[in-house]
């Protein structure tokens, strides 16, 4: 799984570099949860990690200036690795 936010923010209009990001991850074929502060996006491993290399490469030349990204392995249940576990 994979959250990421693209950034500059703009509230008045859909910025190009979040046009771009959405585009990779639907058409990597991602499960695609769209939030308020960022995109969630779901899929196998290396299904995941090709579509945050394009991601990365593709919002930047769309203009983001800064990209946060986070990576978690899922369990069976779909949680993250390790929590809520003992």
């Amino acid at each position: 799984m994979v959250e990421f936010t693209t950034e500059p923010f703009e509230l008045d209009t859909f910025p190009e570099h979040a046009v771009a990001a959405r585009r990779v991850v639907d058409e990597a074929g991602l499960a695609v949860a769209v939030g308020p502060f960022g995109t969630g996006a779901e899929g196998e491993a290396q299904q995941v990690l090709d579509a945050v290399t394009k991601l990365l490469r593709e919002t930047l030349d769309a203009g983001a200036t800064r990209i946060s990204v986070q990576l978690s392995v899922l369990d069976d249940d779909k949680t993250p690795e390790g929590v809520g576990t003992q």
